[in-house]
């Protein structure tokens, strides 16, 4: 039961990570034609995977992209932006069926 606990516990823990990712990118997407916004990214993955392998905990970081700047001092690039939506979304209904699948474990469990 432990474990479940856990399991579950680092699920929501990247469903959190995921929520603030699609709000970084909402807000990169809102600002494409800011002059000076530079974009930013949430990283977790890499946290996530050490809390897993080391029984850590995990956290996020929402960093600047590191994209090259246009004329106006703006680097959001549309595509790029749309693309990782697209990925943060499978990401997302990945892990949300990770977590339905640990509590159909548990009312397994507990009901026989």
């Amino acid at each position: 039961m432990a474990d479940a606990v856990q399991a579950i516990n680092l699920l929501n823990f990247a469903l959190d990570s995921i929520q603030q990712r699609q709000q970084v990118i909402a807000n990169n997407i809102s600002n494409q034609e800011t002059p000076g916004f530079q974009a930013s990214v949430v990283t977790f993955e890499n946290s996530l995977a050490s809390a897993i392998q080391n029984g850590g905990t995990a956290s996020s970081a929402s960093v600047p992209e590191g994209l090259q700047s246009g004329t106006n001092g703006n680097n959001v690039s549309l595509p790029a932006e749309l693309s990782l939506e697209s990925q943060t979304n499978l990401e997302n209904q990945s892990v949300a069926n990770s977590i339905s699948g640990e509590f159909t474990s548990l009312q397994t469990a507990i009901t026989g």
